[in-house]
């Protein structure tokens, strides 16, 4: 494979006429305009475009007197136009090998063009040498690395994230998901509750470590519990049949005052059993009334 540099760009000489001169296609007179030299004839920049100007290889437009030209073998590009048909790397000033098809190729995608070219180092992988093939392309063993920790896999698992190639702990580290509650990456698996990931061995009753993945819970202070722990050791107890105000099933309402709290359906008239939910009631001790049993005390 040969490879060419250019020496840069062209451009079209363009002048200015002081005296009377004619434009070679469209008689227009030149004084005082532009106009380009093209094979010992003189030509307006219009005509130029229009009848004179190369055709670019890459978007096949007229290349015009005041844009810059490459050129190699017969074929003409705009200076913009000029790059890697696989990467797109400008190549005006660079290195570049032509390839059968046409073609233009900077030298790293040309080298991986041909043959078994390594896609670390872009060397020939040589037959019977250690390499590994993945997805139709080949490296030398130890150019097969992971992207963040530069180590090669060699015998160990990898994932990819697009084109970019990790070992497990990296790829885990920068992109699985943390768990709520140990903070560890997510490998496989998991269970999601209110919209954050869990290790299914972290979501587990934070008291007796029941786990909870196919078992009734709530949480409390970002901690998870099955319902009997929650009842013993986070429920307030209501200050009327003292049990557990769980929020489960019947009576799920509440009712708050001064530090004490009942199940709506205990906040009762002591002496008439009246509910007081949303009504005037009196203390007296531990136990409330309405205002006409209070008076009868």
């Amino acid at each position: 494979m040969t490879f060419y540099k250019h020496s840069g760009p062209r451009s079209y000489l363009t002048s200015t006429m002081t005296d009377r001169f004619d434009c070679y296609y469209c008689r227009d007179n030149l004084h005082g305009k532009k106009y380009v030299k093209k094979d010992d004839k003189h030509v307006c920049t219009k005509c130029f475009d229009k009848l004179c100007a190369n055709t670019c290889a890459e978007c096949r437009r007229p290349i015009g007197a005041d844009s810059k030209e490459l050129h190699h073998k017969n074929r003409y590009w705009h200076e913009d136009c000029f790059r890697c048909a696989k990467c797109y790397k400008p190549l005006a000033s660079e290195p570049f090998s032509a390839r059968d098809d046409g073609k233009i190729m900077c030298g790293k995608c040309g080298s991986r063009e041909d043959g078994n070219r390594c896609q670390g180092c872009y060397k020939v992988v040589m037959p019977g040498s250690k390499n590994v093939e993945y997805k139709n392309k080949v490296w030398h063993e130890e150019c097969f690395t992971c992207l963040d920790c530069k180590q090669p896999i060699r015998t160990q698992s990898f994932l990819t994230k697009g084109e970019d190639i990790y070992c497990a702990p990296c790829h885990d580290k920068k992109f699985a998901k943390k768990c709520f509650h140990c903070k560890q990456p997510i490998s496989s698996g998991g269970i999601s509750y209110q919209d954050q990931p869990w290790h299914s061995e972290c979501f587990v009753c934070n008291t007796c470590r029941k786990p909870l993945a196919e078992a009734r819970f709530t949480s409390h202070e970002n901690n998870v519990y099955c319902v009997d722990c929650y009842k013993t050791d986070v429920a307030k107890k209501c200050h009327g049949c003292k049990n557990p105000i769980t929020g489960f099933g019947h009576g799920t309402n509440v009712v708050n005052y001064e530090g004490y709290s009942w199940h709506e359906y205990c906040f009762n008239c002591k002496k008439c059993s009246l509910s007081l939910a949303n009504k005037r009631f009196i203390i007296n001790g531990d136990h409330i009334y309405c205002p006409d049993c209070a008076k009868k005390l």
